[in-house]
Order: structure tokens, then C-alpha cells, then sequence
């Protein structure tokens, strides 16, 4: 089961362990999803905050 963060700097930080990052766009919101070795953490943003967020991740990024 994927593990919900709702802090933006824990996200952050979790993005240095991370083999990737998954976006997925929907109509009212921006779900990103972080691959780890162990888990996938997900955090739910506005579009607006998500393409901020996007910048600051230390992993691969990939758009869905």
C-alpha cells in the first residue's frame, strides 16, 4: 500500500532516496509519486503547487 505525505519538505527529502517520480495530472489536482526501494509515497497538490514542487525533487522525473 503507497504511504500519503502531506508535508512538501518531507516529499522533498524523501526524493533523494527515490529511483523516480511519477506526475499525474487530473482536472482538479496533481498527484506526484515517489518510487523508493521499500515504499511509494504520494502526495496530493494543486497543479500550481505541484509544478513548484516538481522543481525542487532530486530524482528522474516522468509525466503520465
Amino acid at each position: 500500500m503507497p504511504i500519503e505525505v502531506f508535508d512538501k519538505d518531507e516529499f522533498v527529502e524523501l526524493s533523494e532516496k527515490a529511483t523516480g517520480c511519477i506526475v499525474k495530472k487530473n482536472i482538479d489536482n496533481t498527484k506526484l509519486k515517489l518510487r523508493t526501494s521499500r515504499y511509494l509515497y504520494t502526495i496530493k497538490l494543486d497543479p500550481a503547487e505541484a509544478e513548484e514542487l516538481v522543481g525542487r525533487l532530486s530524482c528522474p522525473t516522468e509525466e503520465v
